[in-house]
């Protein structure tokens, strides 16, 4: 499935360095999740599977951040939680280099995203009471 055209356009507003690891992460991201919607959403890329925010990146001063909503609950060492401390469930890695991305890491996080996830869609309706999907 073609990267759409407004995660193009942001990964191409980037640095040389980071523009290659969002074209990358764009790209297993994609491959991992084909039945996600990708979009731009709060100016970031965001992959979300029945409306529920998934996966995303985006631009920090010193390098591209990964986050996974409900990353906290993999159980994946390399994944902190991100901020530290959150009544949330996400974790996220921070990328300076392409070099730094594990394709087969990052191939199991994504996997995972996909059967592990908190319902972040109805966070408001349940006035931030987070529950767990699948």
């Amino acid at each position: 499935m073609p990267i759409p055209d407004e995660i193009a356009s942001y990964n191409a507003a980037l640095s040389p360095t980071h523009r290659k690891i969002g074209a990358t992460l764009a790209k297993a991201i994609d491959a991992a999740l084909p039945s996600a919607e990708s979009k731009i959403w709060h100016r970031h890329p965001v992959w979300f599977l029945d409306d529920n925010p998934i996966v995303g990146y985006s631009k920090l001063k010193d390098g591209i951040r990964l986050m996974f909503w409900s990353g906290q609950s993999f159980d994946e060492p390399g994944l902190p939680a991100d901020p530290p401390a959150t009544k949330f469930k996400s974790a996220a890695v921070r990328y300076t280099s392409v070099d730094e991305i594990d394709i087969s890491t990052l191939a199991r996080w994504l996997k995972k995203s996909a059967t592990i996830q908190w319902d972040y869609k109805n966070l408001v309706k349940r006035k931030g009471r987070l529950e767990r999907l699948k």
